[in-house]
């Protein structure tokens, strides 16, 4: 290994480099056989640490006496990366010291977008090192030669850990890991991560519960810049989106003043909007802008980033497709639309300007609308103090374990002692009981009770010798086909008439247009042709107003890291402490007439408005836990007060506050502090079950399951089941389960999911908790405060057209404008500031309105009973 060593420090040296303590720390616990988590801020040098360690460790120089032609060494090293889209650019790192000090190596990836020719390569023969993602390997796990594919493997690396460890893919991986540890005792595993706030559960997760291993943080000094574009006039009534043009200006000096600049945006149909906008304000930037999706064609995404990777692109519109990995050393710069949701999610992203030790990272925040400013204030706050979100992992969802264990039994079989011996050697599974083992069991061997009949659903069973395997080779293919945990709405192919694919959007979209309408996609106005085969075939348009596609799963909830940061700025503004930055002194003419019309939330003090208007009797409550939490919040507390005498509530929600809206005379101050007091848990658990349609909510929830768990299937290569045929089928095990197999462990997995990721009851619980312990500051209102004001505009966003929206809009401002006075300037006419409005919710409607549960007329309902 002396030699190895002398290469590694010649290679450094001619790179210009010398080497962190962290990365050496890395490389000795590597030489040592410890697996470990690598903690350290983007682009400080993970990937070199693990790598070169690895290098360093394994690689024995090619015997003298062998010949050139020699094959390279079997699979050594498996690098997990959790997006595909990475693979391609892991492995031109890897591969840049191997000629230097692994000649003899060979590596390679492996993934959904991997070539049919490579893959066949690959079967014949693995390379030394492989880059591949969790689906893959499952697959990998699959073949019945899978025990001595793997007999060699000394090291796992799983990048980005913080990316998985959260998610059932997390779950998948850490399965996979316990797989192969169980054949090699002696195996390394190092994950990789830059934000995470749980670290030391984090390596627990990565290793098992009962494993020990090195926590290495990387202390690297490197700047990092988090300011807010300010616009010119911070509205004291504002809105969510009502800045989206209004900061379009702006957004394209920072862009002329970087050379290169990524401008995220949190939804796809957010960066369609902006990347279209862009383009139509600056139109010779054609060519020098790109727009970068998880919807456009593979083709489309690499171009991109091979252009940013050249420096040949002054700007990227983009979402979370590049949040992860990928070196995009031109970068200067981040800019971020809207409010980023989590400190972590904010790191992250940061992190892609300034990709390399000691050079500064800098992302400047974009406000959507005016309480968003605060949030840059918050957020550098926050990363000061070093407060990141932790990760909670997913505990024992059996979904993932009954594919796992159809894919062990293709991969050779399991004896089911020794197998459930392996799975609890996992973090997910460590407490699963006798009950739920045996349910797995049988739920493989025939489905459970309800579906024992049917061959489709026999998918494994016991051999002469007690060995479980798949004894039909037709389920076998449908298996594969299907192993994995990513499950999303169907989509359907975008492609030209006569010409090339675009991308995808979701048939839910695609369903509600007809021939002749037209839509923007992938920066280009396109007019629907027709439908065919799940393919939505399409020609360029011009002239038309377009719709926007819009994808499921784009908003996300504020994290309590960011909310507790953001109650701080509150409190500091309550104490004059307006200066302390400028994204406080942008928002005093909004915190002076909050806190003189109402007051302002604190960490210690829960802020509650009570308003009468033509509508009926309004409640504003603010707990800043965010959207997913105040759904059910508002749910709840109108269930409780539906109990003193029958009401009909309507609500609105947003990441900072609630709306409760009721018709007939609610006694809001006697009624608040009853239906806020204290609950068991059990109490809790059933009241929030009671208040939702929690039946309809966990069905949605279960078709997941059921497709994770091998029920129902998307089908084969070119068979593309629409979103209609897989919700008929789940929908039917649904019903059957129901019926005749109550106990079904999937039914009850559904109804947790529901509670602990849609609903988040840990954090309801939390909240409630909290709040019981905070003074209650009740204040009776004349007229909509500055918080109240976008929760009103949320709610009747879903009962009005856009026009109708524009005129009220700018009525109340006006009328709310006039009666604080005092204002720095005059607000602009009423059909002025209608016309303003009206281009505003064009172009940021569909990201603003709410969630559609939270809608009033899903929404309002009267009590049970």
């Amino acid at each position: 290994m002396s030699a190895t060593r002398s290469r590694l420090a010649q290679w450094f040296q001619a790179q210009g480099w010398s080497p962190f303590p962290f990365q050496e720390e890395v490389w000795r616990a590597i030489a040592q056989g410890q697996s470990g988590l690598l903690h350290a801020t983007t682009g400080a040098g993970k990937t070199y640490a693990v790598w070169l360690g690895a290098l360093q460790a394994l690689v024995a120089p090619p015997r003298k006496a062998a010949a050139a032609s020699a094959p390279p060494p079997p699979l050594t090293v498996l690098w997990l990366t959790p997006m595909r889209a990475l693979a391609a650019d892991t492995l031109r790192a890897l591969q840049a010291p191997m000629q230097a000090l692994a000649p003899h190596w060979t590596a390679g990836a492996r993934s959904g977008d991997t070539a049919s020719g490579e893959r066949a390569r690959q079967d014949r023969r693995l390379p030394t090192v492989l880059v591949t993602t969790p689906e893959s390997l499952s697959l990998l796990l699959s073949r019945a030669d899978a025990q001595e594919l793997f007999r060699h493997l000394k090291l796992v690396v799983v990048d980005e850990w913080h990316e998985l460890m959260g998610n059932k893919r997390g779950v998948q991986v850490q399965l996979a890991l316990a797989r192969l540890r169980g054949w090699s005792p002696a195996l390394m595993t190092w994950g990789m991560s830059a934000t995470l706030g749980n670290l030391d559960q984090a390596l627990q997760v990565l290793l098992g519960p009962q494993a020990g291993g090195t926590l290495v943080r990387g202390q690297v000094p490197k700047s990092l810049q988090i300011d807010t574009l300010l616009p010119p006039r911070v509205e004291r009534f504002p809105w969510g989106g009502h800045l989206g043009t209004a900061m379009l200006p702006q957004v394209i000096e920072e862009i002329e003043a970087s050379r290169s600049t990524l401008v995220f945006t949190n939804t796809r149909s957010q960066s369609e909007i902006w990347y279209q906008s862009l383009l139509e304000a600056r139109p010779e930037w054609a060519g020098l802008i790109a727009l970068h999706h998880g919807s456009l064609d593979k083709a489309v995404r690499e171009w991109v980033e091979l252009g940013l990777k050249g420096g040949t692109l002054r700007a990227v519109v983009c979402t979370s497709s590049l949040d992860l990995g990928v070196d995009f050393l031109p970068v200067e710069r981040v800019l971020q639309i809207g409010s980023p949701k989590g400190v972590a999610r904010l790191l992250q992203r940061a992190g892609r300007s300034g990709h390399a030790p000691g050079r500064p990272s800098r992302i400047t925040l974009v406000p959507t609308h005016s309480i968003e400013v605060m949030e840059g204030a918050a957020a550098r706050a926050a990363v000061a103090a070093g407060q990141i979100e932790a990760r909670e992992v997913p505990a024992q969802p059996l979904d993932v374990l009954v594919q796992h264990l159809v894919t062990v039994a293709l991969g050779g079989g399991f004896e089911p002692e020794a197998m459930r011996a392996e799975v609890q050697r996992t973090a997910a599974y460590a407490q699963l009981g006798d009950a739920q083992w045996q349910w797995c069991l049988d739920f493989v061997r025939q489905g459970g009770p309800s579906l024992a009949a049917y061959p489709d659903y026999r998918r494994v069973a016991p051999d002469a010798q007690g060995i479980w395997r798949v004894p039909d080779a037709r389920l076998a293919r449908r298996h594969r086909m299907n192993i994995g945990t990513i499950v999303s709405d169907a989509s359907m192919q975008v492609q030209f008439v006569g010409g090339a694919r675009i991308g995808t959007v979701e048939e839910s979209f695609a369903a509600r247009l007809k021939p002749g309408d037209c839509f923007l996609f992938a920066g280009r106005l396109l007019e629907l042709v027709r439908v065919r085969e799940m393919t939505a075939w399409v020609r360029r348009a011009s002239g038309a107003r377009p719709a926007v596609p819009r994808w499921n799963g784009g908003r996300m909830p504020m994290s309590t890291t960011l909310a507790d940061a953001l109650l701080d700025q509150f409190a500091l503004a309550e104490a004059g402490h307006t200066d302390a930055s400028p994204e406080l002194q942008a928002l005093r003419p909004l915190l002076v007439l909050q806190q003189r019309w109402s007051g302002l939330p604190a960490p210690q003090r829960l802020l509650a408005e009570t308003l009468k208007s033509r509508e009926g009797w309004h409640l504003f409550l603010y707990p800043f836990a965010g959207r997913h939490v105040h759904l059910g919040l508002a749910s709840l507390l109108a269930w409780r007060v539906a109990q003193v005498a029958p009401r009909t509530f309507s609500m609105a929600v947003n990441d900072y506050g609630l709306e409760l809206l009721c018709a007939t005379e609610v006694d809001w101050p006697a009624l608040l502090p009853q239906v806020l007091a204290p609950r068991t848990q059990e109490q809790l658990l059933h009241e929030v079950l009671a208040s939702l349609n929690a039946t309809e909510l966990a069905q949605r929830r279960f078709r997941e399951i059921a497709r994770v768990a091998g029920l129902i299937y998307q089908g084969y290569p070119g068979e593309r089941r629409s979103s209609r045929q897989l919700q008929a089928s789940s929908s039917l095990f649904w019903e059957v389960f129901r019926q005749y197999d109550p106990g079904n462990q999937l039914l009850a997995q559904a109804q947790s999911e529901l509670l602990a990721q849609e609903l988040e009851i840990g954090r309801l619980a939390e909240t409630l908790a909290r709040m019981e312990g905070q003074q209650l500051a009740m204040h009776a209102l004349a007229r909509p405060t500055p918080l109240a004001f976008p929760l009103m505009v949320a709610r009747f966003r879903e009962q009005l057209s856009n026009e109708r929206v524009a005129d009220r809009i700018a009525r109340m401002v006006a009328q709310l404008e006039q009666a604080a006075g005092g204002a720095d300037e005059a607000p602009p006419p009423a059909e002025a500031a209608s016309a303003q409005v009206r281009q505003t919710l064009a172009f940021d409607g569909p990201e603003s309105s709410p969630s559609r549960r939270a809608s009033p007329r899903r929404n309002a309902r009267r009590p049970r009973g």
